[in-house]
């Protein structure tokens, strides 16, 4: 038995801590132990049974070793892997594994009553019918035996107080009943078969990555499920990660129809006990599906046979806070590590993974067709120099008939802008003060609906004036550039018989107004849908007939390089919404660009040629998948400590031939919660070791002091 062993704490520290083994106590590494550390009581891995060459008498003792599942190599060496390729403290990515420390304890037992033999002196109705039930020897719980009987608890409780019914421990229910992958056959038309027995042929052998290609509309979701399906036929578990869980009802729903049973869902909207539940069932192998957002891929699987991540461009995969990491890219790396396949699936695939398919690195299978017949949208463009909007309207003539012949045809339309509030700017239209955030260099968002001013990076908000704080007059402030709430407004003024409705995250009710609401859409109880990027991600809406975009160059106007790459997936995800079902649809792009290649692809239909030119111009300039970039943002509570330490880690730079340091310049969000921001920019070639450069470039740069912070994020997402 091993005295002293290495244990890994969720703190932000550079390795493990040595305790000792009490005596009576075995331990091993994956074990989950409670440790003291400091004054506190703390979770952690056993990471090592050798731990540091000191005598065991001085060190402090493991507390407790939990009755849990061991954390698996694979899963040791996956919180490795990620802190070396971001620059983390391992540790920090363990405290993401141990999201749920309730379920590290065994459930209690559930306590349940049957029948013990005999029957009370004095029988009433109620009592009769308890007893009917329990004597087929069945073991119930109290409140279950007395629904059942159509009694009250009392009932129950008399007839365990007089020994007719005894106390039995209940068998442990899994959160979830297991999915049955026979339990539905699916209907697939010829190309979906062909699609779904390649990728069940992956899902034979070890570790692959798939790339499963398909328009929108052409059932994707239907094909990886007989992966889904084949995996638990070989007694595997399988983890789908979603953008947005917990928006995605309908998704659960269709999981529910093909194999009898919903998944287990991991997302910020779980209650805690239920996450501690699905935790430790997804530890024992309990729980054999999962259906979660990025954080899902840190649940401790018994036996991970595959991995889904749905929508793989979405930058909602990317985790800009503390650990900063891209789940569609981690997902290949646990496929890799723990030997299992990956399909990533697309209707608009990430540059990044279509380049490894091109290359040969991931299988690409491609679906031409939408399911059914259905045809994809006629896309129109609308030059807003020749036809622009009323003055003070957003919508154009040409857009606003096309919205009223689908109401007349009792279609659905959806007009999009991935703006929300009323309005990104209030000014005074006397001194032209204009509202900004104290704590950020942001402007604040007009909330109308609720009388709100506020600032979408840091949360603040104050309520929106009658006067100008800056000269005092009053019903003079102006609100600049339309949000979904001020676009609601103008259609109902252009539409007064319409029913309409705004969809936008920060409205109130949360999820659950939004998942009702989503589901009114697809049921068409509404006629006009007013809404942000959430209405592109994925949902069925089978009334939708028409839908514009009412600010086509929105994301086009800023200096992010992926900035061509991200509109054309949001505005081909959003015109996919149309048509879905079959019929007659079209899409329409409100620009003052027709001729942009993003713009004109999507108009023309011709994708190949807009990643034709945008892997080109991505290899041109070395940027990813054909080089490496990392960000550093060095942030201060003052200007004159970030600048500083900003430039003295720049000087401290002496970077080999294959790497180049940009910057330090301001970041274009220059002050965030109070901070300042200096930015720094690496640029590596495809080859150069950029992890070992950076961890010796930090080490031997100035001490971080006082205030100051630095942030590292690999593979940057996010430019601001």
């Amino acid at each position: 038995m091993a005295e002293t062993v290495s244990v890994l704490l969720p703190i932000p520290a550079d390795r493990p801590y040595t305790y000792a083994v009490p005596e009576g106590m075995t331990v091993a590494p994956g074990d989950h132990v409670q440790v003291p550390l400091g004054p506190r009581q703390v979770a952690a891995v056993v990471w090592d049974v050798d731990g540091d060459k000191v005598d065991a008498k001085k060190l402090r003792e493991i507390t407790t070793r939990f009755d849990c599942p061991p954390l698996s190599a694979d899963m040791r060496r996956f919180v490795e892997w990620i802190a070396h390729y971001t620059l983390s403290p391992p540790g920090m990515v363990l405290r993401m594994v141990l999201r749920a420390p309730g379920g590290l304890e065994p459930p209690a037992p559930t306590i349940g009553y049957r029948w013990a033999g005999g029957e009370p002196d004095r029988m009433t109705d109620a009592r009769r019918r308890v007893l009917e039930l329990a004597r087929d020897g069945s073991a119930w719980s109290k409140s279950g035996l007395a629904h059942a009987a159509g009694a009250s608890a009392s009932v129950v409780g008399g007839l365990i107080k007089l020994g007719v019914l005894e106390e039995v421990a209940l068998p442990h229910q899994p959160l979830v009943p297991p999915p049955d992958p026979a339990h539905a056959g699916a209907d697939l038309t010829a190309d979906q078969q062909t699609a779904a027995e390649a990728v069940c042929k992956r899902v034979q052998g070890g570790f692959s990555v798939t790339l499963l290609d398909g328009v929108t509309g052409s059932g994707k979701t239907e094909v990886y499920f007989e992966a889904v399906a084949e995996a638990l036929k070989k007694g595997r578990q399988v983890l789908i990660l979603l953008p947005e869980i917990a928006l995605t009802a309908a998704f659960l729903d269709r999981f529910e129809d093909r194999f009898g049973a919903r998944p287990g869902e991991w997302h910020s909207d779980v209650a805690p006990r239920k996450r501690e539940q699905l935790w430790r069932q997804v530890a024992t192998g309990e729980v054999r599906v999962v259906a979660g957002a990025r954080s899902a891929l840190f649940l401790p699987f018994a036996d991970l046979g595959l991995a889904v991540v749905d929508e793989e461009h979405d930058s909602a995969y990317k985790q800009e806070d503390r650990v900063f990491y891209h789940a569609r890219d981690m997902a290949v790396v646990r496929g890799q590590i723990g030997d299992f396949p990956v399909v990533l699936s697309s209707a608009t695939p990430s540059v990044e993974s279509l380049v490894n398919a091109q290359r040969g690195r991931y299988h690409h299978l491609r679906l031409e067709n939408r399911f059914g017949g259905a045809a994809l949208p006629d896309i129109h463009t609308i030059d807003l120099r020749s036809s622009p909007p009323p003055r003070g309207g957003f919508i154009s003539p040409i857009l606003s008939k096309a919205v009223e012949r689908t109401l007349e045809g009792g279609g659905q339309s959806l007009l999009f802008l991935n703006r929300r509030g009323y309005a990104p700017l209030t000014l005074c239209r006397v001194c032209g003060h204009r509202f900004q955030c104290p704590n950020c260099t942001t402007w604040l968002v007009e909330h109308r609906f609720r009388g709100q001013l506020q600032c979408h990076h840091c949360g603040y908000s104050e309520a929106a004036p009658q006067a100008c704080p800056h000269c005092g007059t009053f019903d003079h402030l102006a609100a600049c550039g339309p949000g979904v709430e001020r676009l609601g407004e103008e259609a109902v003024d252009l539409f007064p018989d319409a029913r309409i409705l705004v969809l936008s995250s920060d409205l109130m009710g949360g999820v659950k107004r939004l998942r009702l609401e989503l589901e009114a859409i697809a049921k068409g109880e509404c006629d006009i849908v007013i809404g942000t990027q959430l209405v592109a991600k994925g949902h069925n809406f089978p009334l939708m007939r028409c839908v514009g975009v009412i600010d086509a160059d929105l994301g086009l106007a800023n200096g992010d390089p992926r900035a061509a790459e991200r509109t054309f997936q949001l505005l081909s995800q959003v015109t996919g919404r149309a048509g879905r079902s079959g019929g007659e649809s079209t899409g329409y792009l409100q620009t003052y660009q027709p001729g942009h290649p993003v713009i004109d692809a999507i108009a023309k239909g011709d994708r190949e040629a807009f990643y034709e030119r945008e892997i080109a111009n991505r290899e041109s300039a070395g940027l990813p998948p054909f080089g490496r970039l990392a960000s550093l943002i060095v942030s201060a509570a003052s200007k004159r400590e970030a600048e500083e330490h900003a430039r003295k880690l720049r000087q401290a730079a002496n970077p080999p031939q294959d790497i180049t340091v940009l910057g330090p310049a301001e970041a274009p969000i220059f002050m965030l919660r109070e901070r300042y921001r200096y930015r720094l920019l690496v640029h590596a070639a495809l080859k150069a070791k950029l992890q070992d450069w950076l961890g010796h470039w930090l080490a031997g740069g100035p001490k971080v002091r006082g205030s100051v912070r630095v942030q590292v994020d690999i593979d940057p997402q996010s430019f601001l």
